[in-house]
């Protein structure tokens, strides 16, 4: 074959076109790569085995049992993959976070309905999906913008990092998650306070009605921690936090939560107090939670937990406003609760790597109505004021 200087012209031509084009695939993929290289992947998968004493329980006391699709069965409780890229240090950073996730403990940030703290998905939803900035005003305030999980309460939506394995009473009264805007701000090391506004209507959980979705709620929270000078006591916290919507249609949650360091090396002490005020029928209704955990050594560790519920103030401004018409979603302990308790006692094991096994052992107990049911062999339900629930709890975290 032969080659003349147009040929060869062309040749050089198509060259150093192929190492432009070659060049430009490499610069958007440095440019893909220096986007993502400070983004993170992490996230569990919790599954559970659980025993009822005695006869089966129907599904009965959504409110009071948090755990109420998971008793007496096998359960996939939550498979979350986070991607996450956090701020840095800068005046002016910016981040974001993302949370998809599938199972009964599954919460889906865009559902608008507020009966229930998770939607039991059985396909991968949204948890969480925000972005993260900063602005340098004073010591500089984080905002996070979009769907972000709840501020309120003692437990959190991460299953694995609660002390217990089942969920608190309080739980299923503080809102799981909700979408808007939050600004953190560190006054000192001592004092940092958040505050922001959400929409009512994509407000998660027993804590808000989702009647007139124009309105908005308002969320605030001062929390404490001790400093390194507080010897034993660094790291102990103290959280004053409220969800509030300014109109009779609205339910506000109060929570006052904190942990406390001991003397003695390893033990940790907790108390809530929350409350869920229905401004509707000027009504409320109050739990209180004691915490302790005991880390025996660094894969042993023990956990107990005492809640005291009293909804009899509610559920008497609800049967007088209501006249027995239990459709009415403000009414968040509508189903004959009034008061009763909790004591959960959990063991802690991390065998293998990355895993947490958790041993449990849970009672309740009613004073006053009835809500654990269960079948008799002839077919009918039979009303308990007692249930004790063993769970065994397997954590798999990345």
């Amino acid at each position: 074959m032969k080659f003349n200087k147009w040929t060869l012209g062309l040749a050089a031509v198509g060259a150093v076109s192929m190492a432009s084009a070659v060049r430009a695939d490499e610069a958007k993929m440095n440019a893909l790569q220096t986007a993502l290289s400070n983004t993170t992947i992490s996230g569990y998968v919790d599954v559970a085995a659980s025993y009822v004493a005695g006869e089966p329980p129907q599904r009965t006391g959504d409110v009071w049992d948090a755990n109420v699709d998971k008793r007496d069965q096998f359960s996939l409780n939550n498979v979350t993959i986070s991607l996450d890229k956090p701020l840095d240090d800068s005046s002016w950073a910016a981040g974001y976070h993302v949370d998809i996730n599938a199972g009964t403990d599954s919460i889906n940030g865009f559902n608008t309905a507020a009966s229930y703290y998770n939607t039991h998905a059985s396909t991968f939803v949204i948890r969480q999906a925000y972005i993260a900035l900063r602005t340098p005003l004073g010591n500089g305030i984080d905002w996070k913008l979009g769907v972000q999980d709840g501020i309120t309460g003692y437990e959190g939506n991460t299953s694995y990092l609660n002390p217990n394995y089942s969920r608190s009473i309080a739980y299923a009264i503080n809102p799981a998650s909700y979408t808007g805007l939050l600004g953190t701000y560190r006054v000192c090391d001592i004092v940092s306070v958040t505050g922001g506004v959400v929409n009512r209507g994509t407000t998660q959980g027993y804590g808000q009605s989702n009647r007139n979705l124009s309105s908005l709620d308002y969320v605030g929270s001062v929390s404490l921690t001790a400093p390194e000078s507080f010897g034993f006591l660094k790291g102990s916290s103290l959280n004053f936090q409220t969800v509030q919507g300014f109109d009779n249609n609205a339910v506000a949650n109060y929570s006052v939560n904190g942990t406390l360091n001991t003397p003695l090396a390893g033990l940790k002490i907790g108390a809530a107090y929350d409350v869920l005020q229905s401004l509707n029928y000027s009504a409320d209704g109050y739990i209180i939670g004691l915490y302790a955990v005991y880390q025996a050594t660094d894969k042993l560790s023990f956990a107990l937990r005492g809640e005291y519920v009293d909804a009899s103030d509610l559920n008497f401004a609800y049967s007088v406003n209501q006249n027995g018409n239990s459709s009415d979603s403000d009414n968040l302990f509508n189903n004959g609760f009034n008061k009763g308790e909790e004591v959960t006692a959990t063991i802690a094991y991390n065998l293998w790597a990355n895993v947490l096994t958790r041993l449990e052992v849970r009672w309740d107990h009613l004073e006053h109505g009835t809500t654990f049911q269960s079948g008799t062999p002839s077919g009918e339900s039979q009303d308990l004021k007692n249930q004790i629930t063993v769970a065994l709890n397997v954590v798999y975290h990345f």
